[in-house]
């Protein structure tokens, strides 16, 4: 494993310099070794990965194919690796965990608190990341468990229970809309649009655009904010009106009303890699679906937030947990 580790290594770096030469000075050794292992690998592998030009180098389709999954392949075997020395050292290590920004502080504490409790042994360095960076540091191996919004590409990952929690629309308080108790998207013909934006988690925008879209809302313009205050101050500044959770929204001079037939829905799971997972992730997801779960103790509130939630379990994706 150790030469196809350390050859998977020095082709992602000819593959990134498209060149012999420098990707020999990237990795400070000697063109004609990188040469001899690049060749090793192709014999190996029973493929030409390089077209060799005269004046650089090319990936054949083999190569393209070999580079997506070297990455995969490298970030597994380096969680394999830190599994494998908190294994031998005794304890589970850090669990390497990420939230979005918004998550409310109630839930975030109750998390910590059962997962202190369940696995004492585990140090969580919680990280606030929107869905797109987690996406990207889980498959860098750099992240161990994320919590993202829905819909993602999640063919390399595990999910934990699916949280979906009601979006509804935040007025001004002195609109006259906010007199009423829902609204329907054909009333809000001709406003703008405030959402977060779209670079934090793509395809949960995208959806949700086209949500409103099916619904016969087309925004006159959209515009964007990382975050509830912010959101709410260009809708006091009548930019337009936002779509965000009930529990999100604490500005006392907007309203927050539901849509008519709750047609908008965000959902939200822990996610984490099926290679190599740290041992505690399954864990983390299934305390995170727990936490964001309805109590019984009130219709729809989770820890003490006014926003009406449901919880989808996918027992496909998530592993049974000893208890």
């Amino acid at each position: 494993m150790a030469d196809l580790s350390r050859h998977l290594r020095y082709f992602l770096v000819v593959a990134e310099e498209l060149h012999f030469s420098r990707a020999a000075e990237v990795l400070g050794i000697a063109q004609p070794p990188l040469s001899q292992a690049m060749r090793r690998l192709e014999r190996e592998l029973g493929v030409t990965l390089f077209d060799r030009l005269p004046r650089g180098t090319e990936l054949t389709d083999a190569g393209r194919a070999l580079r997506d999954e070297a990455v995969q392949f490298l970030a597994a075997e380096r969680r394999l690796r830190a599994l494998m020395h908190s294994i031998r050292d005794g304890d589970l290590g850090t669990l390497r965990a990420g939230v979005p920004p918004e998550t409310p502080a109630a839930a975030l504490g109750e998390l910590l608190r059962r997962l202190g409790e369940q696995a004492p042994g585990v140090d969580v360095d919680l990280q606030e990341l929107t869905t797109a960076e987690q996406l990207d540091l889980l498959a860098a191996a750099r992240l161990d468990v994320g919590l993202v919004h829905h819909p993602v590409d999640a063919a390399d990952l595990r999910r934990g229970p699916v949280t979906r929690v009601r979006l509804g629309v935040v007025l001004p308080r002195v609109s006259p809309l906010a007199r009423l108790t829902e609204v329907t998207a054909g009333q809000l013909a001709g406003q703008g649009l405030v959402v977060f934006p779209r670079v934090t988690a793509p395809t949960w925008y995208d959806t949700l655009l086209g949500q409103c879209r099916d619904l016969g809302f087309v925004p006159a313009r959209v515009r964007h904010a990382r975050n509830p205050e912010f959101l709410c101050g260009l809708v006091l500044a009548g930019l337009g009106v936002g779509l965000e959770r009930e529990d999100a929204v604490r500005e006392p001079r907007v309203a927050w009303r539901p849509l008519a037939g709750d047609p908008l829905w965000q959902e939200t799971s822990a996610v984490w890699p099926r290679r190599a997972p740290h041992p505690a992730a399954a864990r983390f997801g299934e305390l995170a679906g727990a936490v964001l779960r309805p109590r019984a103790d009130g219709p729809g509130r989770i820890l003490g937030s006014p926003g009406p939630w449901s919880v989808v379990f996918d027992k496909a994706n998530t592993p049974a947990l000893d208890p």
